[in-house]
């Protein structure tokens, strides 16, 4: 890997919080993610699974974690299973984990190689009455493809179906929603990696460069300063395309006269930025567009300080769409007449702002935790509402990642220029 690694401290505190939430007489196995093919003999890059990664450090496929807190053996409480590496692999493939390195990278003292799980894992299975399973349930996930995790379930109920089974997800859901110190810290570097991917593109824009070109940018500064990359596909859409939500083709010129906005982050050791910005190709916003991009830059400022403990999303979104809404009035997109028709279920702000404003972000972009549960210090969350007026070729959104604290907001991307004269300087400078 790219990063340097976060510290075995973490993930044993990691551990520790999960083992205090299990039941007694219990197991948790999680397994790594695959390495998916695309055709031929390609693989897609390995992205390892969030929830492993969280306990162990350990980012390396064929892996398994496995927790056992009661056990009669201390040695066996713990366990790491790793795929055995050989001359051959090293060859071909490059160096894997030595049981040591793995040791000092997770902090769990017990490694073993995979050849040995169901011999270790029947042991195990004779002493225990509970089993947590782990799986996919984000709210949003919609998986065609069968997991390691989801293959270990069926195999496991199988061949031992008479254990009670349960679900770890609402447990890492709970963990990971509360973010350390270490992990912001890792945010934090991810963040300020996509600032001086932010600043280099604001000296390349003018008319005339491709939105492929400027996604060269990001990636260049980006691997450059040790992410992997980006952190999900990027969206640079100038001119209509910054009106289409998920626009990922980033293959238009950038013309005279539009403006562009970019959907980007980076990735650090596996965490993840989002920031959004809108930039004038040419320079310099005209009043119009200037005018709504401060009314969603007031927006965002809104919402910003409504980011608090005891609020929840559902809540929040709802009196974003007041502020919202009368933005919307004084640009004269909406009137009153609209206001007074409007539905509850469908209310008029939403053509101009379809989409949710905040969102969990940690290891997963949109990461896991229950939106109904009240924000706590330590959440991260993205702020970012956006205005996008189809007839006028134009959208803007902004987005900063905030982690809130006992007594207001941490804004992780608080350096990353979003004044629209600072940018219009910056452009021109």
């Amino acid at each position: 890997m790219k990063y340097t690694p976060l510290g075995k401290e973490l993930y044993i505190e990691n551990r520790k919080r999960l083992v205090n939430e299990m039941r007694t007489n219990a197991i948790a196995i999680f397994n790594s993610n695959d390495i998916m093919p695309t055709n031929a003999d390609g693989t897609m890059p390995f992205r390892q699974n969030n929830d492993l990664y969280y306990l162990s450090g350990i980012d390396q496929e064929e892996s398994i974690l496995i927790l056992c807190p009661d056990f009669h053996d201390k040695r066996l409480r713990e366990i790491l299973f790793l795929k055995e590496t050989n001359e051959n692999i090293a060859i071909w493939e490059g160096h894997k984990y030595t049981k040591e390195e793995a040791a000092e990278t997770s902090g769990v003292e017990r490694i073993f190689w995979l050849s040995q799980f169901e011999g270790v894992f029947n042991t195990l299975m004779a002493e225990v009455e509970h089993v947590y399973l782990n799986t996919n349930e984000h709210i949003r996930a919609d998986a065609a493809v069968e997991t390691r995790d989801a293959r270990f379930g069926n195999w496991c109920r199988g061949k031992y179906p008479l254990h009670k089974y349960e679900r770890s997800a609402p447990i890492m859901h709970k963990l990971r929603a509360i973010k350390s110190e270490k992990e912001i810290e890792a945010m934090q570097v991810a963040c300020d990696i996509t600032e001086k991917g932010f600043r280099r593109v604001l000296q390349f824009v003018k008319p005339g460069v491709m939105e492929y070109e400027v996604e060269a940018e990001y990636i260049h500064e980006f691997v450059r300063n040790r992410s992997r990359g980006f952190a999900y596909i990027p969206i640079v859409a100038s001119g209509f395309n910054a009106c289409v939500l998920h626009y990922i083709e980033n293959s238009k010129e950038c013309k005279a006269g539009d403006v562009l906005l970019m959907d980007v982050g980076a990735e650090y050791a596996n965490y993840n930025a989002d920031m959004t910005r809108a930039i004038p190709v040419s320079g310099k916003f005209t009043k119009r567009q200037k005018d709504v991009y401060n009314a969603v830059l007031r927006v965002k400022r809104e919402a910003m300080k409504m980011l608090k403990p005891g609020n929840v999303i559902p809540e929040y979104q709802k009196e974003v769409g007041k502020i919202m809404e009368s933005e919307l009035l004084g640009l004269k997109l909406l009137d009153k007449a609209d206001i007074k028709k409007q539905s509850p279920d469908n209310p008029a702000y939403k053509k101009y702002f379809m989409h949710g404003t905040s969102h969990h972000i940690g290891l997963d972009v949109h990461d896991v935790g229950n939106i109904y549960r009240e924000m706590q210090p330590g959440m991260v969350f993205t702020v970012e509402p956006g205005i996008y007026i189809r007839e006028e070729n134009l959208g803007i959104r902004l987005e900063n990642d905030v982690v809130i604290t006992e007594d207001g907001l941490n804004d992780l991307m608080g350096n990353i220029p979003i004044e629209a004269e600072e940018i219009e300087d910056l452009m021109n400078s």
